[in-house]
């Protein structure tokens, strides 16, 4: 390094520490191991120094981290020579904030990249540099890990030490020793961009990201992550005859996870919301009626299909006992029984894009591994691969021909429908995942449906699974001159003019992310008497269906009147909500038809 730049590095070292020394003094005072430093504060301190760590992240955050290091020694009492900086809230622009995966021509720039974690790698102890020390001026000089060449420490070709004056010795060696290593932590993980964002028929793309230090073991199979790093190029050793593997990688400097999943209403939205409610005080079932006309427009009637699908969609409050470690769910499940061409898939691919953490999957070769989780062996070490159902944690999984599942692997559902996460002991790797995810499936019957045949025998589901869908709707396509002429002229005059819905695909999907996440709707002695009496009966019931009437009856009645209360804009369930409930529970058990003759019995035309 020539004095030119060994000057411009000092004077760059000297800002960042008086950035850290005015805006961090407190923090400095107390640090651990990692200080998080705001971009929008170092814009507004020096916006010259902010553009070059932007630019050129990977020549100067390693001198912010030694800033850091000079910046303790003047503040703090006690000096962690590891400390480091991890930069967090890039600002919001189109070229630094990025749902889809960055490319080779933002080599070197500061990045945040949204995505979910899809596989982790386990944690490992890396050498991060190495110190030798010359046997003949018996000078020591550290060589570092080179993060391109996978951290792979290159062994020198001469002595490094003295400075500028290379004795140009060949003879040194390593120093043993915990003097002579520098280690931290090492983990990689693999972010994959956000399904329910892309367009028809795009294939997702991924990226790995490489966690050091702190950041390590923070991001499960699963998570929606929001990585802020720099990009990278790698590639492997080069070999005569075979063509260099080059690939992308994120070095991460700050990781947040579960970021970056829903819609956040807007205060123009939540206005409107309120004003809304406000013009429907009187009549809030109309307002109700109105909400869920808005629900898969292109499908005809349906209404009490399209209202079971929106309270799964907001779901329940759930129960959690954090000593005993015990959580009751509050997300509901929802199976559609039916004929071909009943809407069966038109509802689920709403319901997919309605909500923005949600994968849409066919049970046609879909395998337990597929939805749940796999292990797969990269670079001679399993790691863990996240299914259908861990990437919808947080949101919905909708499984189009639940039928076809084979019936050796419907069983691997029955931990993540209930207990909400999946248990993993493959490959030597035993732990637990999230998969706090509604399922929405659709499957046609065994063969006719048999409406003097129990649900079970029907669909052929084993009562274990079947008694964990809150909700199963039977559609049926009986022939009704009346209800086929007006379906029929429904579609036809779509095609002709779009029609005009109360609320728009934004504002429905606002408003179930906004109920879903403020109101938390408490029962009421009305309600509480309403849903135990109900029970009692349909356990009393001589010709009961043994697979449906357990305690998860109860439980499925308790979370469709909170998700009816969440829907009509209230923190308390009454006894209309509860009233909903068992309405909605009545289709499941009668399992009557819905297309038909009897449609008028249910459901809105």
């Amino acid at each position: 390094m020539n004095s030119e730049n060994a000057d411009e590095t000092t004077t760059t070292v000297g800002a960042m520490q008086l950035f850290l020394e005015t805006c961090y003094a407190t923090e400095i005072s107390d640090l651990d191991d990692a200080l998080h430093v705001d971009m929008g504060r170092l814009i507004e301190f020096n916006i010259d120094l902010a553009q070059l760590v932007l630019e050129r992240s990977t020549i100067f955050l390693p001198l912010f981290h030694q800033a850091l290091i000079s910046a303790q020694r003047k503040l703090a009492k006690r000096v962690n020579e590891g400390a480091r900086v991890h930069i967090t809230h890039l600002p919001n622009h189109v070229a630094l904030q990025r749902t889809k995966m960055p490319g080779t021509g933002d080599g070197g720039r500061l990045l945040t990249v949204t995505g979910t974690v899809i596989r982790t790698g386990m944690v490992k102890v890396m050498e991060t540099q190495k110190t030798y020390a010359c046997l003949k001026c018996r000078g020591t000089f550290v060589i570092r890990a080179e993060l391109e060449q996978y951290h792979h420490i290159p062994k020198p070709a001469r002595c490094l030490a003295g400075g500028e004056d290379y004795c140009n010795s060949t003879s040194f060696a390593p120093m043993e020793g915990s003097g002579g290593l520098c280690c931290s932590d090492y983990q990689e993980i693999k972010i994959q961009e956000h399904v329910g964002r892309l367009a028809l028929g795009t294939i997702p793309r991924s990226i790995m990201v490489i966690l050091e230090g702190s950041l390590v073991d923070v991001a499960k199979s699963g998570d929606a992550a929001r990585v802020t790093g720099t990009l990278v190029r790698r590639w492997r050793a080069l070999t005569v005859g075979e063509r260099p593997d080059i690939a992308l990688a994120l070095h991460a400097t700050s990781i947040e996870t579960g970021a970056g999943d829903g819609p956040l209403a807007t205060n123009d939205f939540r206005q409107g919301f309120r004003a809304f409610w406000l013009k429907h005080q009187a009549q809030p079932m109309v307002g109700r009626d109105t909400i869920v006309g808005s629900m898969c427009p292109q499908v005809y009637g349906l209404f009490f299909v399209k209202l079971a699908a929106l309270l799964v969609l907001i779901g329940g409050v759930a129960r959690a006992d954090a000593a005993a470690g015990l959580r009751v769910r509050g997300e509901a499940h929802l199976l559609l029984v039916g004929d071909p061409g009943t809407a069966k898939s038109q509802f689920l691919k709403y319901a997919a894009k309605l909500v923005p953490r949600s994968v849409l999957t066919t049970g046609i070769g879909s395998s337990a591994a597929g939805l749940t989780v796999t292990a797969v062996r990269d670079g001679g070490e399993w790691q863990l691969e996240a299914g259908a159902l861990v990437l919808a944690d947080g949101g919905v999984c909708c499984i189009d021909e639940f039928g076809s599942i084979r019936d050796s692997e419907k069983g691997t559902v029955l931990e993540a429908m209930e207990q909400q996460s999946i248990s993993v002991a493959k490959a030597g790797i035993v732990c637990r995942l999230n998969a706090r995810c509604s399922v929405l499936a659709a499957m046609n019957p065994k063969a006719k449906y048999d409406l003097e045949a129990s649900l079970q025998i029907n669909t052929a589901l084993s009562s274990p699974l079947l008694s964990r869908f809150d909700l199963v709707l039977v559609l049926l396509d009986a022939p009704d001159p009346l209800w086929d002429e007006r379906v029929s002229s429904f579609i036809l005059e779509g095609q002709r003019e779009e029609e005009r819905v109360p609320w728009s695909f934004d504002e429905l999907q606002a408003y179930i992310a906004l109920v879903k996440t403020t109101i938390h709707p408490q029962s009421t002695p009305a309600s509480d008497r309403v849903l135990t009496r109900y029970y009692q009966l349909q356990r009393q019931r001589d010709a009961a269906n043994a697979s449906r009437t357990t305690i998860r009856l109860l439980e499925s009645l308790i979370r469709l009147a909170q998700a009816h209360a969440r829907l009509m804009f209230r923190d308390k369930v009454l006894k209309e909500d509860a009233v909903m409930a068992v309405v909605l529970m009545e289709t499941t058990m009668g399992a009557a038809s819905i297309l038909g003759a009897d449609a008028t019995l249910y459901f809105k035309p």
